[in-house]
């Protein structure tokens, strides 16, 4: 495992943490954060170990977003490094969006701006009822655009045309209400409701979480129609693969497959 300054990692069997490392500055991400955790999550993602990832903050907030020391610094630069760098940083979420392991984010204390990004881009997101968010980008002059097509996924374009322009913040309730977060608890029950969604995926058949995770890329955008001689090829090479025959086997013989410890 690589070795990292702003990002603490550390694997516990099948399920590997990542987590930002900036309590500091309310784990704000600049680039050193935003090339670790692009290579975090592509290093996770070809871990044959791995089955989980847990993307969390350290300290009292999941992240505050991008650090506006660094964001200054960004905007001044020349055109084409301006652009290249802000390249990165959407790349960095698309990592984590694109991980071949399904992506878990412990959310708790702020998630603003990039840290509602963050929060987008992952598989299942489950937060405190307390937690803030915000599309917070507009109170600055500027707006939620590298993140925009990842929160556009999970809330859709109708309450983007509110957030990203009123740039309001909203807690965790309503992130869950509106599709940004899988699920909102009272601050002392979100280690174990992410205990219960690790397990509930550690209980899937590992291929078959990466085979579902392509499956969403790929039909997404289809019609009906269209989707038709996809989905059927898709289902006629997996439920082939060994993993599916352990699968049904397990089922029909009334034991735990092979995947399951």
């Amino acid at each position: 495992m690589s070795s990292y300054t702003v990002l603490e990692v550390v694997q516990e069997g099948p399920i590997r943490h990542v987590r930002l490392n900036r309590p500091e500055v309310r784990n704000a991400f600049n680039g050193a954060v935003v090339e670790e955790l692009s290579h975090a999550f592509g290093e996770a993602g070809a871990h044959a170990g791995t089955r989980v990832v847990i993307l969390a903050g350290k300290g009292p907030s999941f992240s505050a977003g991008a650090d506006l020391g660094w964001m200054r610094e960004q905007a001044a630069l020349p055109v084409a490094d301006n652009r290249a760098g802000a390249e990165r940083m959407a790349r960095m979420f698309l990592a984590i969006a694109r991980c071949a392991k399904p992506v878990v984010a412990r959310i708790h204390g702020h998630a603003l701006g990039g840290g509602t990004g963050l929060t987008a881009a992952a598989d299942i997101a489950i937060c405190t009822h307390d937690t803030v968010f915000g599309l917070t980008e507009a109170k600055l002059g500027i707006v939620p655009a590298v993140i925009s097509p990842f929160v556009l996924q999970k809330i859709g374009a109708g309450r983007a045309r509110t957030l990203f322009l009123t740039a309001e913040r909203f807690d965790g309730r309503e992130a869950e209400r509106i599709g940004l977060v899988h699920r909102a608890v009272p601050a002392q029950d979100l280690d174990g409701a992410v205990h219960a969604t690790v397990q509930e995926l550690l209980g899937s058949g590992p291929a078959a979480v990466t085979s579902a995770k392509a499956l969403i890329r790929s039909v997404a955008g289809l019609a009906l129609e269209d989707a038709i001689p996809v989905t059927a090829q898709w289902i006629a090479e997996l439920r082939a693969t060994p993993e599916a025959r352990e699968g049904m086997s397990a089922f029909l013989e009334k034991r735990k497959p092979g995947w399951i410890a």
